[in-house]
Order: C-alpha cells, then sequence, then structure tokens
C-alpha cells in the first residue's frame, strides 16, 4: 500500500508540471527571471554569470513586494559582508589561523543570526560574502580583493534586478489570475544557547577550510563553505540536543539532488560539444528545463523540496558557462567537489558532538 501512495505521488507531481496554475506560473517566473540574470550578468561585467544566474533563481517569489524585499535583504547583506571582507581579509588572508579564525566569527555569527533573526536572509548573505570572498583570496593571491568584491556585488545585483523586473511584469499579469499561496512572515527568536551551539558547530566546520587549502590546494572551496552554512538552516525545532539527524537529512537531498542536477547537465554537456553551432542554444535549453524541474520538485511541499534546490544548483553551474564557446564540465566538477568538502568537514563535527550527547544521555541514566 505505500508503494502505490509513493507510485500515486510521483505521477501526481508529473500531472502538475503540466498543469496551469500558480506552480507552473512560478516556474516559468523562475527561467525568465534566469535567462535575464544571465544576460544582466555578462553585461555588468560578471565573471561568474552562474552566480548571478542563482541569485535571479533564489530571490523570485509570488509577488513583486516579497521579491523586492527577498532582493533587498539579499544586496543588503552582500554589501555588509563585502565591506567586513575589504576591512578583514587583506590583514588575515596570508596567515592560515588569522584566516580560520575569521571565518569562524563572521560566518558563526551570521548563521546565528540567519537562524534567529527577522532578517535572516540578510544575515546569510553576509556570511556567505564574506566567506567567498576570503577563500577565493586564499585561492587566488593574485587577485585584488576589491576588484573581486566588486565582481561579486555586481553579478548578486545583476540577478537580484533581473528577477524584480521579472516578478514586476508577472505580478501585474499572470499572477492577476494564478496568485501565489499566503505566507507568514518570519519572527525573530530570543537569545537559544542550542541555536548558539549548532552555529558554533557550523564555525568549526567552517576553521577548517584554511587548513584544507594550505595543505592539499583543493579548488573551489568557497563552494564547500557556503554548503556549510546552506545545511545548517535547519529548522529551530530540529535543532534540540543535537542537530545530527535533520542536517544529514539535508545532505543526502543536497548529494541527490546535486548528482541528478550533474547527470542531466552532463548530458546537454555531451550534446553541446557534438555540434558547435548549436552548442549554446542546447545549454540554454537544458538549462531552461532543469531550472523548471528544480522549481516544480521545491514547490512540491514534500520532504524532497530541499534536492529540487540543489538540483538547480548544480544545473545553473554546469549550463550557465562563462562563456558559451568555451563550455567545459571542469569548472562544474571542481564546484561540486567544493560541495562534497564541505560535507566532508561538517559531518565528522556533527556527529562527535551527536555521540557525545548519547553518551551523556546513558550516563545520566545509571
Amino acid at each position: 500500500m505505500a508503494e502505490r501512495r509513493w507510485y500515486q505521488r510521483i505521477e501526481e507531481e508529473a500531472t502538475t508540471f503540466f498543469t496551469p496554475g500558480p506552480r507552473m506560473v512560478d516556474e516559468f517566473e523562475c527561467v525568465a527571471s534566469v535567462l535575464l540574470a544571465i544576460a544582466f550578468g555578462r553585461l555588468a561585467g560578471g565573471q561568474n554569470i552562474a552566480w548571478a544566474a542563482f541569485s535571479g533563481y533564489m530571490v523570485m517569489r509570488d509577488h513583486i513586494s516579497k521579491s523586492l524585499w527577498r532582493g533587498i535583504l539579499r544586496i543588503v547583506g552582500s554589501v555588509i559582508g563585502a565591506l567586513l571582507a575589504f576591512v578583514i581579509v587583506p590583514r588575515v588572508w596570508s596567515h592560515t589561523a588569522a584566516s580560520a579564525v575569521a571565518l569562524a566569527l563572521v560566518g558563526g555569527i551570521s548563521l546565528y543570526g540567519a537562524l534567529t533573526r527577522k532578517h535572516s536572509y540578510a544575515w546569510l548573505f553576509v556570511g556567505l560574502t564574506f566567506v567567498m570572498i576570503l577563500l577565493n583570496k586564499l585561492e587566488h593571491p593574485e587577485h585584488v580583493v576589491e576588484a573581486f568584491i566588486s565582481l561579486r556585488l555586481r553579478e548578486t545585483l545583476a540577478g537580484t534586478v533581473a528577477c524584480i523586473v521579472v516578478s514586476m511584469v508577472s505580478t501585474f499579469t499572470v499572477r492577476q489570475r494564478w496568485p501565489g499561496p499566503p505566507s507568514s512572515p518570519p519572527r525573530p527568536v530570543d537569545w537559544r544557547s542550542d541555536v548558539a551551539r549548532h552555529a558554533s558547530q557550523g564555525a568549526l566546520a567552517l576553521v577548517m577550510l584554511p587548513f584544507l587549502w594550505a595543505a592539499f590546494r583543493i579548488p573551489e572551496l568557497a563552494q564547500g563553505a557556503v554548503t556549510i552554512m546552506a545545511l545548517m538552516l535547519i529548522p529551530l525545532g530540529g535543532i534540540g540536543k543535537s542537530g545530527f539527524i535533520p542536517v544529514v537529512r539535508r545532505i543526502v537531498l543536497r548529494v541527490i539532488g546535486c548528482v541528478s542536477g550533474a547527470a542531466m547537465a552532463a548530458a546537454f554537456l555531451l550534446l553541446a560539444g557534438a555540434s558547435a553551432e548549436m552548442a549554446a542554444p542546447l545549454l540554454i535549453a537544458g538549462m531552461m528545463l532543469g531550472v523548471m524541474l528544480g522549481r516544480h520538485i521545491e514547490n512540491s511541499e514534500s520532504a524532497i523540496a530541499y534536492g529540487g534546490t540543489q538540483f538547480t544548483l548544480a544545473i545553473l553551474v554546469t549550463l550557465v558557462p562563462d562563456s558559451y564557446l568555451h563550455a567545459a564540465f571542469g569548472p562544474a566538477v571542481a564546484r561540486l567537489t567544493g560541495i562534497l568538502v564541505g560535507i566532508l568537514l561538517l559531518l565528522p563535527v556533527l556527529a562527535g558532538w551527536h555521540l557525545v550527547v548519547g553518551l551523556m544521555e546513558k550516563n545520566a541514566k545509571r
């Protein structure tokens, strides 16, 4: 009987993918936003166009007021994180231990704010922007910090503006017929020691990234930092004495989503490689289909919704190259490797505390 219900759920999701309504509108909004973000990112001189595309995807909501507010929070958080990086990174990047401390402090505080504060999305991007700039400087010491900050802010702004434009048009056209479901605003949370402990565990995983770079020169460790922070964003009710189980669920979904998205993207890359004339159209078509599938899964309100976001991430990382003339799977493999490194660093930290809690409870019962 359970197998039948699972089959019926799959059939229902497949049917709704082709059914006009709010979900289909949202998927087309995301496709339009990503396409416009790619165009704006190139016009702005971005060098990581996939980041502009992902900004265009993640900011999109079902009404211009929601998209605009989310976009403002993303930009404000990115600017504050960039300002912190402007002040701190030049002073710490050449010292591994100092870099590790900076990552832990800014990343941990940002993670706590993202879990508990009203403007959580801005708090998150304070940390994300800072860790990406610092780790990029470690990997590319020849890069000027100010120049990278400028690039990252331009890419973020390009994706956000593209999303707001599409959302505004949609709000006053198709959304008049198919509005999105109502949503409640987030509420701030008073000081919670369990959340502080959870955030500090994320900070401990971040600490190891500079040492890992110094020892092995693993590329794209910034993706590892982003992965650590994203995985730790679990509902507060799931933290309790140990957030190990809910985070592991997110890890499984992140891996499945990224692997599935990468597999689909690889198929389109192979097709594009067989025809130089059709390379760009094939990559764009694959990206559009991937974004719609990923968003559809994300909006399913099921246990696998988070996997849809990761599916889309892999699609955008792979099928939105910085140049369609030189599209390759290598950069995507490096970024996906960074994601895997982040997971492998986070798991021992959470598992270790989970074991400690278990032993403490066991001893308390004796």
